[in-house]
């Protein structure tokens, strides 16, 4: 069989939810109605659900994982563990295709998982690495990413250029994923050869504040056996209205694909990618009246201000299929990574000696290496027991992971024009935008530091060893019940060694159990209800970029309380229902679930940055409701929507004035919404707005800080393609078209603020052959 893409017959598999309270009783109702409204008529005439599913790629959407014919709506996961297809899936996923990542006008993964509901975007500070940061239903999922269903370490910047399609599950999914999940995860498939055609693609993009993006996208077939495919790509663009705030990308995949014989196919692929970037850290939350300070001025640092992605990994694939009803499949991936990083904070003060108002200044700088190797082996095994077909997954997961973290020394040797109040209560000079005595802009803003860095030794060395077994089931009792039961063992054995000179070593062992059950009931051959229940656990100094820390999943306590410490541990319930509408074009999904996380690990002080801990001593909810369309809505338009409406509280906490709040960085409703018309057989056009209403900032699991929050935004995007041959098209792009002020994510001091982009507006050229 082949390993993926193209004509692959691929088994899919079941997951399940288990009830949840009355709480939300009318949100339940309201999204049960509208899925059940949906026209039944619209059905297609019974017929059992197939083992497997045969997916044909095409020139025109090369997405192996897509409805034929419907790109925006993907058919089945690149996780082949899922061994049914989405719309059978009793879990909520949702699914970014490579058709709506590039109408979106989004390239880098963190724009576009911010535009989804339910995730929103985090932020870092020293020690805590300025990569990407995720956050889903309100749980920190920065460690939760996934290539081809294989763990992505590392704090990087990830880049869609080689994707199919990305994939979010929503809830805990430890049987899946392994530690942390709490929220959920995010896997992205990347791009494989197919033995179907040749092609090659071609895209040339320029655009506003010095945008330009080549691509290229190239199949080859060796033989009816063997194929190669190379994606590359060269892009940078200055972040708008904020020059000379700038990104840059290269990237690489080369892989390749050889049935050895009609049982043995192998396949390996090379990534590569360097991210530079110059950041903008935006601005900051006024402390007076709560809201972020519009029209700052761009006060990076030219010379110094950097954050650097470098990203190398090897991936070796076998499969074996000994018969129709029993295949084995193989992983192993290694992978190097860093990340380097030094951003310019700007604060809202006071000049200690004028008592004019200003911004001071402040470094925020780190580094990371990670060097890790992971083997997954995973048994398909279709056996009919009694009158019961039963679908099995086994697996066996060994990796190992090494993550060195750093800092630099930064010293400033431009001419002070500030006097600002340190934390000890002392004044000293300082960097501010404006002028202390004079309240002027510093006329050299983005060279006043004159900084100057100097790399240190490394203070936190993390390792991580972990053996994983999995064992799934998938039975369907008759052809309208369905079951499902999965259960993974995880041990593993930590060290982490902290600290820049005296050093304190952190050294423990542990295992856990999770597993998810559940059951569908179909409706009609076409629409189902289901119910699952599954969990998750995390270990105490699980997130590898915060060392010592109690704050953002760092180390908590001293060497003994760590060893002492339970596994945080999560349950989610989950009931919902999934109906294919118009030919299996249009998916439509909703679900109401509840995600209870305990044992949460917490400082023993006030002090946010405590390095001692309370152990288990917090717990917090999440629950709400999540429905999503998409797919081909009439045969001219088609489109993507999602909204999740969700509430989130602090149940039990060392600090009890924190019990009852919402969690911080969690917005209560979200939603996106992509269209696309095809008024012509050769002239497209849509669009798509994104809506986040107001969040707080803070850290993760714990309270939010109600002083400081992000605004509610609404932006719209528009597109627009016109095809003037089978080879030739062209796309324009016109992203927050209103030109919108609008903010992802506040620190938890509101000391810096990340700003949506303005306006921008791309023109892309592509010609396949």
């Amino acid at each position: 069989m082949k390993d993926t893409p193209s004509s692959v017959k691929v088994p899919r598999s079941f997951h399940t939810p288990a009830p949840i309270s009355a709480t939300h009783a009318s949100a339940m109702a309201l999204a049960m109605g509208l899925a059940i409204a949906a026209p039944v008529a619209h059905a297609e005439s019974a017929s059992k659900t197939l083992a497997t599913v045969e997916v044909q790629a095409q020139i025109e959407d090369t997405n192996p994982y897509s409805e034929e014919g419907a790109p925006y709506k993907a058919k089945i996961s690149g996780d082949q563990r899922r061994v049914k297809e989405l719309a059978e899936t009793p879990h909520t996923i949702s699914v970014i295709t490579q058709k709506a990542i590039e109408e979106s006008g989004k390239t880098d993964l963190r724009d576009i998982l911010a535009a989804q509901p339910g995730v929103t975007i985090g932020t870092g500070e020293n020690g805590n690495a300025f990569g990407d940061r995720y956050i889903i239903r309100g749980h920190e999922a920065r460690s939760d990413v996934f290539i081809d269903g294989l763990r992505d370490p590392g704090m990087t910047t990830r880049e869609s250029f080689a994707v199919e399609q990305v994939e979010i599950t929503k809830g805990p999914s430890s049987t899946f994923a392994g530690r942390g999940s709490t929220g959920g995860a995010v896997n992205s498939i990347t791009k494989q050869p197919n033995t179907d055609k040749d092609f090659t693609k071609l895209e040339l993009g320029v655009g506003t504040d010095d945008f330009h993006r080549m691509g290229i996208d190239t199949n080859k077939v060796i033989n009816d056996r063997a194929s190669v495919r190379l994606n590359l790509l060269d892009a940078s663009e200055s972040v708008p209205d904020r020059a000379p705030a700038e990104k840059s990308r290269r990237g690489l995949l080369l892989s390749g694909a050889f049935q050895a014989t009609d049982a043995l196919s192998v396949s390996a692929d090379y990534y590569h990618l360097e991210a530079k970037d110059v950041p903008d850290l935006g601005t900051y939350i006024d402390q007076t009246t709560g809201k972020p300070v519009k029209n700052i001025p761009v006060y990076l640092q030219l010379g110094s201000d950097h954050l650097d992605t470098e990203v190398d990994t090897a991936t070796f694939k076998l499969n074996y299929r000994f018969n129709n009803a029993l295949r084995m499949q193989n992983a192993t991936r290694i992978g190097r990574t860093s990340n380097s990083y030094v951003a310019t904070g700007g604060r809202g003060t006071t000049d200690a000696v004028t008592l004019n108002p200003t911004v001071s200044l402040s470094t925020h700088q780190g580094y990371q290496e990670v060097n890790y190797w992971v083997n997954r082996t995973d048994v398909f095994w279709n056996k009919r027991l009694g009158q019961l077909d039963h679908q099995f997954v086994f697996g066996l997961e060994v990796n190992d992971e090494k993550v060195d973290n750093g800092t630099f020394s930064a010293t400033n040797t431009g001419t002070s024009n500030c006097t600002v109040t340190s934390r000890g209560g002392g004044t000293s000079p300082g960097y501010c935008i404006y002028d202390g005595v004079t309240g002027v802009k510093a006329p050299n803003l983005n060279t006043l530091l004159g900084r100057t860095l100097t790399k240190n030794g490394l203070d936190s060395e993390y390792h991580i060893r972990t053996s994983s077994l999995t064992a799934m089931d998938t039975v369907d009792f008759n052809d309208k019940w369905t079951g499902f039961a999965g259960l993974r063992y995880d041990y593993f054995d930590y060290t982490n060694i902290v600290g820049l000179t005296a050093k304190t070593v952190y050294d423990y062992s542990d295992g856990f159990l999770n597993g998810h059950a559940g059951v569908t009931y179909k409706i009609t051959p076409k629409a189902n209800v289901y119910a699952s229940v599954s969990t998750s656990s995390d270990i105490n100094g699980g997130e590898s970029d915060v060392g010592g820390s109690c704050g953002y999943g760092g180390l908590c306590g001293t060497p003994q309380q760590v060893a002492d410490s339970k596994p945080e541990s999560t349950v989610s319930y989950e009931v919902g229902t999934k109906w294919q509408v118009l030919q299996d074009k249009l998916l439509m999904t909703a679900a109401l679930f509840r995600t209870i996380k305990s044992d949460v690990q917490e400082g023993d002080s006030a002090n946010s940055y405590a390095t001692t801990g309370t152990l288990n001593t917090g717990k917090n909810q999440v629950q709400g409701v999540e429905l999503s369309v998409v797919g081909n809505i009439t045969p001219k338009l088609s489109g993507q929507f999602g909204l999740a409406i969700m509430n989130s509280e602090v149940l039990e906490s060392f600090t009890a004035a924190n019990e009852g709040a919402q969690l911080a960085n969690f917005a209560k409703r979200s939603g996106n919404l992509q269209l696309k018309y095809q008024a012509t057989d050769k002239f497209a056009f849509g669009g798509g707005a994104t809506y986040q209403s107001q969040m707080f900032a803070g850290q993760p699991d714990t309270a939010t800080n109600y002083a400081y929050a992000v605004p509610s935004y609404t932006v719209f995007d528009a597109f627009a393609e016109y095809r003037f041959s089978k080879q030739l098209s062209a796309r324009v792009n016109v992203n927050n078209v209103t030109d919108k002020d609008y903010y992802l994510a506040a620190y938890r001091s509101g000391a810096f603020t990340y700003i949506g982009d303005k306006r921008n507006a791309q023109l892309t050229l592509n010609y396949k052959f």
